[in-house]
């Protein structure tokens, strides 16, 4: 699964509508960096916050990993 999110991020093109199953990876994909960030106490606004400052989506997955001890 974690290559079928690579490669549709990889490939798609932004202005072609999401698949279904894109939809649904996204979908988890996003809820378990919710539930990370609620481990490591930053709520989705604040997540939306650093995003907007211009953290990068990565640079956020590891953050929040730092933060309630995972490792990336």
């Amino acid at each position: 699964m974690r290559t079928e999110l690579h490669s549709a991020g990889a490939s798609h093109d932004p202005t072609d509508p999401l698949t279904f199953a894109q939809k649904e990876t996204l979908q988890r994909a996003v809820a378990k960096m919710v539930a990370l960030g609620a481990k490591a106490g930053i709520s989705v606004e604040q997540m939306i916050e650093l995003l907007t400052a211009g953290l990068t989506v990565r640079e956020l997955l590891q953050y929040l990993a730092a933060r309630s001890g995972h490792v990336v």
